[in-house]
């Protein structure tokens, strides 16, 4: 652990660094998201009526989403027509298939878009019910990755962070569900059903707090059931854990954001949007990005055979949404290593905190590895100060007390392998006045982090246990 002082040409250097990172950032854009059910069920338990087979469909599909190019499509039945489906689609970052009927979940995403590496987790659903349907065959439940949204992310789902350049601005991250949950309208089944809601619903409030949420896929619920109690817990407080706090797009445009006591149930295709489907798309957003629908539809006219036939017993979900970087707080990229420590976001806290935000101390505690961080704020208001802490209590302790005017606004992080994990081991934090901090271990596997300019480390975001795994720095005003 050090702590030294620069001399003025290093503060030079670092606003220069700082200048030509404003130029570049990327601060929104627009994103297209289409969820499908492929009816890839084997052909022998559900025909489904398609003219042709299901192979020459689950080609068909393949074919038309290499031609609109969505951004991220979540397909859900994605089983044993899974190769068909991607032989003429040409999406460059795709999910490796689980498996077919009875191994695999059928969940799959595609998307013109890469995923923060580590990232991507399947998860089965805690219940599910033989009542009805074919539920028993396979381990139904959910994904979850995330996606950058900001041109300028490197993290992809095909290479090791190690491969990215040095983050010179802002970027910004969703977390996207695909999720697919029990079907049938039995008594047993609506309980597995329910249940599986709590379920997602628990893991956004842990694995996403903090952070912006796209959830979409096959619900199998409608809001116009009576028993469908577990779609109306994603959206209001009827989880003891607390909501979600998503909304439902289809519900926010065309109904007016009022939820349904009755809905004509769609045919397929459907010839309205007005009328409900069970295949859902919901979403909210956070201090760090906001997200905006501006088009919903029922995409079955898009997705039919040469011969006007559905491809799918499903009516495809497709939403245009906006989204745009905070204006109050905003995110570096992240390294280290992600999925196995406890996720954390200063985000809700620091957005509560009055404006500006003043970082006035930096602590960090290292060894051989990054231990903690941690970062002490000031209140503008005067009352009091808030200290952001995350991490273990092992490593020697060290910090820097920032002086007046003076901020955090470059980050350098380096990563490395314990036994068989990544893990940040060495992280140097450097003022506007070129004094540094640093504590861990440098390894060969290093990545800089510049705030953009008038923008300052404020908080932290990422996963640790009794080490600091992956990490991520909140940039907020100066």
């Amino acid at each position: 652990m050090k702590l030294s002082n620069a001399l003025t040409s290093g503060a030079l250097v670092v606003q220069a660094a700082t200048a030509a990172a404003a130029a570049a950032a990327t601060t929104s854009g627009d994103l297209t998201i289409l969820s499908m059910n492929v009816a890839g069920l084997p052909a022998i338990l559900n025909p489904n009526d398609v003219a042709g087979g299901k192979k020459a469909a689950a080609k068909t599909i393949g074919s038309k989403f290499a031609e609109y190019g969505y951004d991220v499509i979540h397909v859900q039945e994605d089983f044993n027509y899974h190769a068909h489906l991607y032989s003429t689609d040409t999406h460059p970052f795709r999910t490796p298939t689980s498996g077919g009927v009875p191994f695999g979940s059928g969940l799959n995403t595609l998307s013109t878009l890469p995923w923060l590496s580590g990232s991507f987790l399947r998860q089965k659903w805690d219940k599910s019910s033989c009542a009805s349907e074919f539920d028993c065959l396979t381990p139904k439940g959910f994904t979850f990755m995330r996606i950058a949204l900001s041109p300028s992310s490197s993290s992809s789902p095909s290479s090791d962070a190690s491969d990215a350049p040095d983050g010179k601005e802002s970027e910004v991250y969703v977390d996207f569900y695909n999720l697919h949950t029990d079907a049938g309208t039995q008594p047993l089944d609506l309980k597995a059903r329910n249940d599986n809601l709590r379920q997602i619903t628990e893991w956004i409030n842990h694995k996403s707090k903090g952070n912006a949420v796209l959830v979409y896929g096959d619900v199998n619920s409608r809001y116009s059931r009576a028993g469908d109690t577990g779609i109306r817990s994603l959206l209001a407080s009827e989880n003891p854990t607390g909501p979600a706090g998503l909304t439902d797009v289809w519900i926010e445009i065309h109904r007016n954001s009022i939820l349904p006591s009755d809905a004509t149930v769609c045919g397929n295709p459907a010839e309205t949007a007005t009328c409900e489907i069970v295949d859902k798309v919901l979403y909210r957003s956070s201090p760090l990005v906001k997200l905006q629908p501006t088009a919903f539809e029922y995409a079955a006219p898009k997705f039919l055979s040469a011969e006007g036939g559905v491809l799918s017993d499903h009516n495809p979900v497709l939403v245009n949404l906006t989204w745009s970087a905070g204006q109050k707080l905003r995110q570096s990229g992240f390294w280290g290593g992600a999925s196995y420590g406890t996720w954390f976001n200063d985000a809700t806290i620091l957005d509560e905190t009055p404006e500006p935000v003043k970082a006035k101390k930096i602590t960090f505690r290292g060894g051989s590895r990054l231990d903690a961080v941690s970062l002490t704020i000031s209140h503008s208001d005067g009352k009091g100060t808030t200290e952001l802490v995350h991490g273990g209590r092992g490593g020697t302790e060290s910090s820097l007390v920032l002086g007046e005017g003076e901020h955090w606004v470059k980050s350098e992080l380096c990563q490395g392998k314990k036994g068989d994990k990544t893990r940040n081991f060495y992280i140097q934090a450097t003022t506007s006045k070129g004094r540094t901090l640093e504590a861990g271990t440098r390894t060969s596997d290093c990545k800089v982090f510049v705030s953009e300019e008038g923008w300052q480390v404020v908080g932290f975001l990422g996963e640790s246990g009794d080490e600091v795994d992956l990490l991520g720095f909140i940039y907020g005003k100066i």
